[in-house]
This record gives structure tokens, sequence and C-alpha cells, in this order.
């Protein structure tokens, strides 16, 4: 510590000498009266050392002071430490002795709490998946409450829990076996929230305004379907609501909503067409034109049928009807002899074959075309379906969908055209020749009714 006091005066010093020296510069001091001031300084330094010195000793005083103060807490606390760690030691024997003890005392009860909890657990998935907790709700948030409750071991369910439990379940079934209508706020399929008069059908359907709706288990709320099933479906909806208490018809789905997203997923008529693409368009369209033209044909063929009926009980002929111009050929040629007479009826029949039978063959090559469109959709469809596995693998199938729809939709639209095209012309056909073999039996009547007059003659 002197040493480290002396070595301090010694830069202290010398740092004076030189600043006095510096201040000093310009004045013209002599020898003893540098010494004398250098003399004067030391002194005034060592004074200043002597103080530093005393400060610092009574600054080691305190420190150790503060020392002792902090080892005295310290040993403080270990005791208050060890006194805890002494106390949870014996409060941890009380705790498994009171343990035991309400276990002794439960005793079958600690049996039923359990199940009591388990059931509590399953019934709560069950009433979240439930639409009737569209009208009762709040049961699955007190199932999930008591079934942490019981999870703890130092909480009871209480015998108004208990029997609340009971209650909702048997509230469940009693339920589940009502058709009810309650109001509920619901969101439509544009997204606005309307509150509506719901129907509920057990616990297995909510309807309103003729439309099927969903329970939404992770909002809690009652949402219109998108998309609707088959209208067929919607039509029991309507009976349902507009029933007074009477049986109707209900399109019910009894798996809780499976089967009725699988219906929604099924694609209408309008739908299947579009998969069909323009192959399919154009079936339709060739189609469309067959059946124009066999409606034609089937009502042109019904009257000229009708007509030619009413000529063969008539003694007068008539130019409104096939049967009548060819026996007008009798009256037209009198005098002729039987060949020429039946070379004019053959050239009146042969006449009025055209008339008969016009158009029936492009209804016989729609028939024939149809499912070779159908087939050249189909084989379209399978390239596409093969251009897609070659550029993205057969891992997702929904890449794949597109071109198998088109194949199969195609062929199915051929087939649904060529089926009543070819039953439509094999009709009509049938009818023409009826019609046309009618006209050769009267001109085979005319030819040997003039015969028998010539023989006579």
């Amino acid at each position: 510590m002197k040493t480290f006091t002396t070595l301090c005066s010694v830069v202290l010093l010398a740092t004076a000498v030189q600043g006095q020296a510096l201040a000093q510069e310009s004045n013209a001091l002599n020898l003893d009266q540098l010494l004398k001031q250098l003399e004067q300084g030391q002194v005034e330094q060592s004074r200043e050392n002597q103080q530093r010195e005393k400060e610092f000793a009574q600054k080691v005083n305190e420190q150790d002071r503060m020392l002792a103060d902090a080892v005295a807490r310290r040993d403080g606390q270990l005791a208050d430490s060890e006194k805890l760690e002494t106390q949870f030691e014996e409060n941890e024997f009380k705790l498994a002795d009171l343990n035991e003890a309400m276990n002794r005392r439960l005793g079958s009860l600690k049996e039923l709490f359990g199940v009591l909890q388990q059931v509590a657990g399953d019934t709560k998935g069950k009433f979240q998946n439930s639409v009737i907790s569209a009208q009762v709700p709040g049961r699955a948030e007190f199932l999930d409450q008591l079934a942490q409750k019981m999870g703890s071991s130092s909480k009871l369910a209480s015998i108004a829990e208990i029997e609340r439990v009971w209650f909702e379940m048997q509230r469940e079934m009693t339920e589940s076996g009502k058709v009810t209508q309650f109001k509920t706020d619901v969101v439509e399929a544009d997204g606005n929230k309307v509150n509506k008069q719901v129907t509920r059908v057990g616990s297995f359907a909510l309807v309103a305004d003729g439309k099927y709706l969903e329970y939404l288990i992770d909002s809690a709320n009652v949402a219109e379907l998108v998309r609707q099933p088959a209208q067929r479906y919607l039509d029991t909806v309507s009976a349902l609501e507009n029933s007074h208490g009477e049986l109707v018809e209900f399109g019910l789905d009894p798996t809780g909503g499976s089967i009725l997203r699988l219906k929604v997923q099924e694609p209408s008529y309008q739908e299947r067409i579009e998969q069909g693409g323009t192959v399919g368009y154009i079936i339709l369209i060739v189609g469309a034109i067959g059946m124009i033209l066999a409606l034609e044909r089937l009502v042109s063929l019904t009257i000229s049928r009708s007509k030619v009926n009413r000529q063969l009980k008539a003694e007068q002929a008539s130019n409104d009807n096939p049967l009548g111009r060819v026996i007008k050929v009798k009256d037209e040629f009198p005098q002729a002899d039987t060949e020429t007479l039946e070379l004019k009826l053959t050239e009146a029949i042969l006449g009025e074959v055209p008339k008969l039978g016009r158009n029936l063959t492009i209804i016989k090559i729609i028939s024939v075309v149809a499912p070779l469109m159908g087939l050249l959709g189909t084989v379209t469809g399978m390239i596409k379906v093969f251009q897609d596995i070659t550029l993205y693998g057969t891992g997702d199938p929904k890449i794949m969908a597109g071109g198998i729809s088109t194949a199969l939709v195609t062929t199915v639209l051929g087939l649904v055209v060529a089926i009543p095209t070819t039953l439509l012309y094999a009709m009509l056909n049938t009818r023409s020749k009826n019609i046309v073999f009618i006209l050769q039996e009267q001109a085979s009547g005319i030819i040997a009714e003039r015969a028998e007059k010539a023989g006579q003659a």
C-alpha cells in the first residue's frame, strides 16, 4: 500500500512540476525561487495523499461492515430454506395421508366419478356434432368443464352436475325423435346472416326456406348449404315446411350428413353435359336435329295414314292423300290398256314414295353417327388423360378426372342420341312402308279390275 502511495505521489509531483514549469515559463525565476516552489508543492501533495489514504481506510471499514451484513443475511436465508424444506416434506407426508384417507372414504364412488368423466368426454363429442346443439347451445361447454374438473384429484362433481349430465343425455334422446321449429341466425350462401325460422328433424337435418342447412361445429353457427341436392329432395323440404302435422315424404340422412354431402357433390344434368366438352355439344345438336326430323315425319305420316284410311272408305278420289292421287290415275286414263295403266300406277306410286320417306335416311344416319361421335369423344378424353399422366404423374386423381369425364360422358350422350333415333327410324320406316303397301295393294286391285273389264269386253 505504501509503495502504491509513493508512486502516486511521484506521478502527481511530476505533473505538478511540469504544470508549474509551463505556467511560470514566461516568468524569469532564479534557481533559488524554483527550488522553494518545489518544496512547497511537495508539502501540499503529501498532505493531500494523507487525506486520500484516510478516506480509503474509512471506505475499507465500511465495505467490511457491508460484507458482514450480507453474510448474516445469507445465513438467515439458508436457515429459512432448511426450515421450509422440512415443512414441505412434512406437508407431503400429510398430503399423502389425506389422499389415502380420501380414497378410502370415496370407495366405489371413485369408480363412479371415473365413469362420469369418461361419459362426459364421450357425450361432449356427440353433442358437438349434433344439430340439436343449434337449438340448445352450451351443452358441450358444460361437459368439457365437467370433464376437466373431474380430471383434477382435488375436485369432485356435485349432485346437481351429475343430474345435469343425465338430463342432457335424456334430452338428446328425446329431441332426436321430434320435429320442431325454432328461430336462429342463419348464414346464407352469399354470406349474409339472417334470423330465420328453422325446422329441425330430430338429430338428422336442419331446413329453412325450402333448403337444407348445416351446423358448423367450429363456429357453432347454422349455415345454408352453398350447393343444394337435387330438386326432388328440395321438394320434400317444402312439403315438410308446409305440412300441418300430417305425414309427408322427406329426404332424411340417417348418417348425420355424410350421404347428404355425397348427394350435394353429384353433378347435375347440365354439369354432366358440360363435362362432355365440344364433342358432347355437337352430339346433342345432331341429336336435336334428328329428333326434330323424326317428330316432323311422325306427324306427317300419322296424318297421311289417317287420310289414306278415310280414302279407303270414300268412293270419290281426293288429291289431299297419296292413295287418292294414285286412284285418280285410273280416271285420267279410262281407255288405257292393262299394261299401260300398270305403268302409270307404278309411276304414281314411285312419285309418292320419296314424299313418304323424306328425311328418314338422315334420321338413320344420325342414329349411326351419334355413337361414333361418342367414341370420338372417348378417344379424345383418354388422350387427354394420358397427356396429363405424362406431365403430372398419377399422384393426383383430380388431374385425370376431366379427361375421364369427357370420355365417359360423350359415350353416354352418343348412346342417348342413338337409341331413340334408331327406334324412331324403325317405327317411321315401318309406317312409311305400310302406306306404300296400301298404295301397291290398291293399284293391284285397280289393274285387276281393268283387266277383268277388258276380258269381259
